[in-house]
């Protein structure tokens, strides 16, 4: 609730879910390029810091990012059902648009300025991830299964460190926790003794329970994602169905005056 606030004071809450399918269909097709922007704009400003970008790049990252909202707001704002809520929801595609266009043609330092602009398209990347995270967390309990494993994981950063004389801090007990749960394994830090290494198998069963506990839950994730898009076709193909029979209801309302004004003609004859 608080991101979809947050989306609305920015002006970039995009399509709400209960809109039309096609239109949510298209949003969801438009997240990849913005993922993509978004991706180019931290190797540009990495590349520029180390002065080997050439400036021409800027005025094609300039105009791309411009006419993707563009190209973003019009095809959206054709398929939504309430098209001014779209539009007043979204009110930051408008204002980029708008100011983009001296912007671009300015050039100089004013172009400097519409590069600004180029942070917004990572608020909805942002919110987006984050709605992701939480709709993950919240499925099988992962939340709580996370903040178990952290929890377990600290537990035996401090076990190690007073079972094991190598691992001489809890820092390092942490540390070697950590790669351990995580299946990673550098081997940096290893028990030497015989608890710790009996210590140490119980924490790789963990791991990879834990792992195989996560796999499943993305999985099951990604799965119900399809199934959703599916729930969204056939809702979309019933809407088209509906319409298919007003349309027949409409001609069959016209038949029938058509056919009742004949009946009247030959009454009169």
């Amino acid at each position: 609730m608080s991101s979809h606030i947050f989306s609305l004071l920015i002006g970039l809450s995009g399509v709400a879910k209960d809109e039309r399918p096609a239109a949510r269909r298209w949003a969801d097709r438009f997240e990849l390029p913005m993922i993509l922007f978004a991706i180019w704009i931290l190797i540009e400003s990495y590349l520029r810091a180390r002065g080997v970008y050439p400036a021409t790049f800027d005025r094609i990252t300039d105009w791309s990012i411009w006419l993707f909202f563009v190209l973003e707001t019009v095809v959206l704002t054709s398929l939504v059902e309430n098209k001014l809520l779209y539009l007043r929801s979204n009110w930051m595609n408008l204002l980029i648009i708008s100011t983009g266009v001296p912007l671009l043609w300015g050039g100089g330092a004013h172009a400097a300025a519409l590069r600004t602009l180029r942070l917004l398209l990572m608020f909805p990347l942002l919110l987006n991830t984050s709605a992701t995270m939480r709709k993950i967390l919240t499925r099988n309990h992962l939340g709580t299964t996370l903040i178990v494993a952290l929890a377990f994981t600290l537990m035996s950063g401090f076990l190690i460190a007073g079972i094991d004389p190598t691992i001489e801090t809890v820092w390092q007990g942490i540390w070697w926790a950590w790669v351990t749960v995580s299946t990673v394994g550098y081997g940096d830090t290893v028990p030497q003794s015989a608890a710790g290494k009996v210590f140490g198998a119980v924490v790789i069963l963990f791991g990879v329970g834990f792992f195989s506990l996560l796999t499943a839950s993305f999985s099951a994730y990604f799965v119900s994602r399809g199934e959703i898009e599916i729930e969204e076709e056939e809702v979309e193909e019933i809407y088209r169905l509906k319409d298919i029979e007003e349309r027949i209801e409409a001609m069959e309302q016209t038949l029938q005056r058509i056919e009742d004004r004949l009946n009247e003609d030959r009454g009169e004859t």
